[in-house]
């Protein structure tokens, strides 16, 4: 759980300082009772990837490519501001640390053994005697 105001650890070497985020609130809708008209619960987290200094330039150019510049975040689930500040950090760091992730391997494609190639062959020779024996009978 990430407290609010607080630096914010995304992962191993990557801590956003507290200043380079951006947090709104707003009215929330939803449930809350007479209090919801009142209260400025929902949270608008705000993070500019571009102008951020804690990304290295390969991070920085990876962040941007899956999820553009700025990343914005909206909680408005809880009744609590404090709630919805620790959950729209929570939402932040998940998708960063998704952004973040290296891409897969990219697949080596192989040959089909000599084996395999023999048996598809002989399994297609095979289909085709089947299939000829099909048809009309010729008479002697």
């Amino acid at each position: 759980m990430t407290a609010p105001g607080a630096d914010l650890r995304v992962g191993p070497g990557v801590t956003i300082p507290a200043g380079e985020l951006v947090e709104r609130f707003s009215r929330s809708s939803g449930p809350g009772g007479q209090s919801v008209n009142t209260t400025d619960s929902r949270v608008e987290l705000e993070y500019d990837v571009l102008g951020s200094t804690a990304l290295t330039d390969a991070q920085r150019a990876r962040v941007v490519g899956r999820m553009g510049s700025p990343v914005v975040v909206v909680a408005s689930e809880h009744r609590s501001q404090h709630r919805n500040r620790v959950a729209a950090r929570e939402r932040l760091v998940d998708r960063l640390r998704t952004a973040l992730a290296a891409p897969a391997p990219t697949r080596r494609p192989t040959k089909p053994t000599k084996g395999s190639q023999r048996r598809r062959l002989e399994a297609k020779k095979q289909r085709g005697r089947t299939k000829s024996m099909r048809g009309r009978v010729q008479g002697d």
